[in-house]
């Protein structure tokens, strides 16, 4: 496993941020890390990334234990934090290999420099100094230099703050690819984002992870069980006759001929309605099974 996570819990003072949290992270997978504000996510980067020691537990990256291995473990993450700390007064490439030097990367610095200048879509604005540029492009040399060193585990917090929707579709194609050889944890508070771009989601909530598991699978286990069909009718029709239904347990006028029906058993509703119908005279102008989103599913389980 890239990283290891045994156990971990972290206190500050008599406040409990982690409480006894173990997982797993392979290589190429990308786990989106969400939370409400405050369930520790951020908390847990900085452990797994070695900034801050765990008060009890293990972490462990590419099989080294990160407090007894720090040094070594910091040149295999790249990490992009929340608040993006720059130097505005420098050019992006200058800075960009000043980064690289930092991580000793020597005669190969400047062509990974160029390369991921490149990657990150910095080359049109290489003529100004970074405190010169916008927030959705400091945010792109913020992603630059957790790249330059290509490094085995990247960890990213809210790594879309402040880019356009054209710019979040580049950057989230750079993370994806980069998921294929490397190991991510993303940290976000966009479904959108976790739902495009992660293999795995890890809903934290009071420091406790809550669930883990795919997209799909999270919003299909919260579905099963019930149903909520939105049919509209191309005609009038009595609320009482579509409540007489077998296995319909509510029903409510939307606008108009709308209406949703929902039953709690584990049954498809959409050939009854259909059957229903007919036997009415009436035409179905549209019939639509709604399932609850991934954003709905994290409202569940953190309220």
């Amino acid at each position: 496993m890239s990283i290891s996570v045994k156990n971990i819990s972290k206190k500050y003072g008599d406040q409990l941020a982690l409480d006894n949290i173990s997982l797993e992270i392979s290589k190429g997978e990308i786990a989106g890390l969400i939370g409400p504000n405050g369930a520790g996510k951020s908390t847990l980067m900085k452990i797994i990334t070695g900034f801050l020691p765990p008060s009890s537990g293990e972490v462990s990256v590419s099989g080294m234990n990160v407090v007894e291995n720090s040094l070594k473990i910091r040149k295999l993450i790249g990490y992009l934090p929340e608040h993006n700390p720059l130097y505005p007064e420098m050019y992006i490439r200058e800075y960009l290999l000043y980064v690289a030097g930092l991580y000793r990367l020597s005669n190969k610095g400047s062509a990974r420099v160029s390369q991921i200048i490149e990657q990150t879509g910095l080359k049109g604005e290489l003529k100004k100094k970074i405190g010169a540029l916008s927030k959705g492009y400091r945010q792109r040399v913020g992603l630059a230099q957790a790249l330059v060193h290509d490094p085995e585990v990247l960890i990213l917090d809210e790594p879309t703050s402040g880019l356009d929707p054209n710019q979040i579709v580049e950057i989230r194609e750079l993370i994806r690819e980069s998921g294929k050889e490397k190991t991510i944890i993303l940290s976000t508070h966009i479904m959108q984002e976790v739902e495009a771009i992660c293999s795995r989601v890890l809903i934290i909530n009071k420091g406790i992870i809550v669930a883990d598991n795919t997209s799909d699978t999270l919003t299909s286990g919260i579905n099963a069980g019930f149903q909520t069909i939105l049919v509209e009718f191309d005609n009038e029709v009595a609320e009482e006759k579509i409540q007489s239904l077998d296995r319909v347990d509510r029903v409510l006028n939307l606008k108009d001929n709308n209406w949703l029906i929902q039953t709690g058993q584990d049954h498809d509703l959409r050939g009854d309605i259909f059957e229903f119908a007919v036997r009415e005279g009436l035409k179905v102008l549209s019939l639509q099974k709604q399932e609850k989103s991934l954003e709905e599913v994290f409202r569940l389980l953190t309220e």
